[in-house]
This record gives C-alpha cells, sequence and structure tokens, in this order.
C-alpha cells in the first residue's frame, strides 16, 4: 500500500517536473518572439529616420545644383548595383518576392543566405544610399524583408526544427515590418494573410499578430501616435459624387495594371541587343538607368526622385496641385529604377503615383471633395499594382485616418482589381517570386531539389494566383 502511494506521488512529481520544463520552454520562446517584434520596430523606425535624412540631403544637393544629379545618380545606381550583385546576392528588388519565396522554398539552408542579417543590413543601407542619390523608390518593401530576416534569426537563436513555426516566425516578421513601417497594425495582419500567406495554419497564427502589435507599439514610442499621411475628414457620399469610384477604379487599374505588366516582363528578359548588354553589362545599364533618371528629375523639377511622399503628402491636404505630367514622369522613373536592379521597394511610390492620378482627375469632378478623389485614386492605383484590394483598402484608410470613407475606398480598390486583372492576368509579387525561386534553383546546388524527389522544390505561385482569380 504504502509502495503504491509512494509510486503515485513520484510520478506526480515527475508529471509537474516535466510540465515545468514544458512551461518555462513555452516562455522562453514567447518572449524570444516578442523581443524580435520589438526590434523589428526598433529597425523599422531607425530605417524611416535614415530614409528621410537621405531625402533631406538629396533636397539641399538639387537646391544647391539641379545638374549635379546628372552625374550622381549614374554613378550612384552603378555603385550600388555592382555592390549588390558582388558581395549582396538576394538584396536587389523590393524584398516582398523573396519574403514571399521563403514561405515556398524547401532547403531552409537557401532561406538562411536570403534572410540573413548580412542582406538584412545591405537592404536597409543600400536602399538609404539608392533615396540619397535619387532613385524612385521606397522603404517599406525592404522593411519586410528585413522583418522577415530579424524573426527568423531569432528563430534560428531558438533551434526551431518545425517548419510551420518557422515559416510562421518569418510570416510575422513581414507583417510586422509593414505594421511599422505605415504605423498601420491592421494592415500588417491584413497584407500577411492576403499577400505573404495561403494557408489556413499560418492565417490564424498568434505569432504573427503578437509581433504585429509588438512592432506596431515600439514605433508608436519611439515616434509617437503619427499617421503617414495625417488625418483626413473628407467622405464620399453615395450618389453623384460615385463618378470618382468608377473613374478612379478605371484609370487606376489600368495604369496599375500596366505597371506591373511591364515589371513582369522586364524581369523574364529583354530579347535583343538590349537584353544582351542588360545580361552582359548589368552595372554599365544601371549607370544608363541613373542617366535617364536625372533627366526625368530636371524635366520633373526634382518631383520624380525618391518616395514621392512630400509630393503625396501636399497633393493629399491641397497645398499643391501637379499636372498629369508628375504621375507620369513618376511612374516612369519608379520602372527606371526597379529595372536597375538596385534594392528599393514599390509602396511609397505608388502610392505617391496614385495621389497624382487623383490629383488630376478630382480637377474634372468639381462635385466631389478634392481630398477624397486623391484617396480613391492612390487606393486604385495600389491595388492595380500589388493586386491585394484589402490590403490597399486598409493601409489607405489607416494611412489618413479616415474611416468615413472606407465603403468608397474599397469599392474602388476592387474594381481597380478587376481591371488589372485583365491587362496583367499575375499578381506582381507572386510573378517576381516565381522569377526569383527560379534563378535561385539555377544557381543552387542539387541538395535544394531533394527535399521533394517527386515534385519541384517549391510550389509554383503563379497556377495559384491563377487559382485565386
Amino acid at each position: 500500500m504504502r509502495a503504491s502511494t509512494a509510486l503515485r506521488q513520484s510520478n506526480r512529481i515527475q508529471h509537474l517536473r516535466r510540465s515545468a520544463r514544458v512551461t518555462t520552454g513555452q516562455w522562453r520562446r514567447t518572449l524570444t518572439y516578442w523581443l524580435g517584434a520589438i526590434l523589428v520596430g526598433v529597425v523599422a523606425v531607425s530605417f524611416a529616420e535614415a530614409a528621410d535624412w537621405a531625402a533631406r540631403a538629396r533636397g539641399r544637393l538639387v537646391h544647391w545644383n539641379p545638374y549635379v544629379m546628372l552625374v550622381i545618380i549614374p554613378a550612384g545606381l552603378a555603385l550600388s548595383t555592382w555592390l549588390t550583385r558582388r558581395f549582396f546576392k538576394g538584396a536587389q528588388g523590393s524584398g516582398i518576392p523573396q519574403t514571399i519565396a521563403t514561405l515556398h522554398i524547401a532547403d531552409f539552408r537557401l532561406i538562411d543566405r536570403v534572410l540573413s542579417t548580412k542582406i538584412a543590413f545591405a537592404k536597409i543601407v543600400l536602399t538609404t544610399f539608392g533615396l540619397l542619390v535619387g532613385a524612385s523608390i521606397g522603404r517599406e518593401g525592404p522593411t519586410v524583408q528585413v522583418g522577415a530576416s530579424v524573426m527568423h534569426a531569432f528563430s534560428r537563436l531558438l533551434g526551431t526544427s518545425n517548419v510551420t513555426a518557422r515559416r510562421g516566425a518569418i510570416l510575422a516578421g513581414g507583417a510586422a515590418g509593414v505594421s511599422a513601417a505605415f504605423n498601420t497594425p491592421l494592415a500588417g495582419v491584413v497584407f500577411a494573410i492576403e499577400e505573404l500567406s495561403h494557408s489556413f495554419e499560418q492565417r490564424t497564427s498568434g505569432t504573427m499578430l503578437t509581433g504585429v502589435v509588438l512592432s506596431g507599439v515600439t514605433a508608436i514610442a519611439l515616434v509617437g501616435n503619427y499617421t503617414y499621411f495625417g488625418h483626413t475628414d473628407v467622405d464620399v457620399p453615395i450618389g453623384t459624387a460615385w463618378i470618382a469610384v468608377l473613374t478612379c477604379g478605371i484609370v487606376g487599374g489600368v495604369t496599375g495594371g500596366s505597371f506591373s505588366a511591364i515589371l513582369i516582363r522586364a524581369s523574364k528578359g529583354i530579347p535583343g541587343a538590349v537584353g544582351r548588354f542588360i545580361a552582359q553589362r548589368p552595372v554599365a545599364f544601371a549607370a544608363c538607368c541613373g542617366l535617364a533618371l536625372a533627366i526625368l528629375g530636371l524635366i520633373s523639377h526634382g518631383a520624380s526622385y525618391g518616395t514621392g511622399y512630400a509630393q503625396a503628402r501636399a497633393i493629399i491636404d491641397g497645398s499643391e496641385h501637379y499636372p498629369a505630367s508628375f504621375f507620369i514622369l513618376k511612374f516612369l522613373a519608379t520602372i527606371i529604377s526597379y529595372c536597375s536592379g538596385i534594392p528599393g521597394g514599390l509602396f511609397a511610390p505608388s502610392l505617391s503615383i496614385g495621389a497624382g492620378i487623383g490629383g488630376w482627375i478630382e480637377q474634372y469632378l468639381p462635385h466631389t471633395t478634392p481630398g477624397a478623389v486623391v484617396l480613391l485614386g492612390m487606393v486604385a492605383y495600389f491595388s492595380a499594382v500589388v493586386q491585394a484590394p484589402l490590403t490597399a483598402t486598409v493601409i489607405v484608410m489607416e494611412m489618413c485616418d479616415n474611416q468615413q470613407v472606407t465603403l468608397a475606398l474599397m469599392a474602388t480598390s476592387f474594381l481597380a482589381f478587376g481591371v488589372s486583372r485583365m491587362i496583367c492576368s499575375h499578381a506582381l509579387y507572386g510573378a517576381l517570386a516565381d522569377r526569383f525561386m527560379e534563378a535561385t534553383q539555377k544557381a543552387s546546388p542539387p541538395p535544394f531539389t531533394k527535399t521533394t524527389p517527386t515534385a519541384p522544390a517549391t510550389e509554383t505561385l503563379l497556377a495559384r494566383e491563377e487559382t485565386k482569380s
């Protein structure tokens, strides 16, 4: 009797010890991920400060002598491309396609290289440098890759071996990057669901939600509770004012869809002598792109340089009125900047182009509040480019701190999405992620494909996009 009682007590003690170890391990893992999310917020704010400094320095340089950009931009883009190709392969472009690709790559040794701290550091430095010399790029896309890299590094620190958990950390980092970059926590969650992730398990990830909240709170703690484009108090009442919804949805959809189609086609390579020149002399091609950007900058009086944030904000609050040439030149400058191969994102320039389109349309729609038409133009173009209508709606709504216009924003966003689909059947980031994975597979050793011997190493994102549509 006493022996059986002692045995039961011993078993209970052992069970409690195992439970304590499990609980301690869970808390250690949770606290580590929380620390990673906070770090993403700190890095995103620091990145934003560096980008703002680069914009101010470039502005002073252009004010001193605008023609100096004819030398600075070609030399800057050539240097950035050389550094990227020579030392930081994987840092080129937006960063969102790389993040999407890592959620579908089976070989985590390759993911470790794409989301390394070295690449994340290069992404910040080279994107800031690109803004300094005048490229039409943004920091928000790169922040997604940087956020994913930070959370992936903490996942490796914990020794996580579960594939779902590691991908969940990457997803959480990317979403936290969007949240901290725009100060839009809800948009971070929606972006992760609509664009980065397409599985039920990842959609319901508590790690992702916690990461978004903590990174957003960290950004607010460091720079205050701000809104990206300030506060707007405009509305689009149902009636004749909704002509703006149709107009902006169609114009923004055609323009944004064309933009995506051009970039996807360029990513596949340009045929003929020009294509051979790009492949054989990428640094020289980047310098040519820089010269074209400098010429566009001279024509636009500097408005086509950088993120376009200042111009977009001025259009939204009505303090400046730009002609149609502004969004056309910005459109061309963003395509040239991306094709040059330097690191840099598309979010901010796309919002700027959309604001320019809305500002141009509003002069022909006097029965609608001008500021509201600008927001509709912004959400239409952005939705058409990324083909993620919910993300576009939530981002613009949160950035302008305006819920009154939500219904009109959503209607415009989905209309633009439909129009864009007719022009470009594949989502931009999914197509670029496919191209990135194809290039990586060609350069990777055989072990990359051994993980799934009866199937491709990665699922085809384009097929997924067709299914989604």
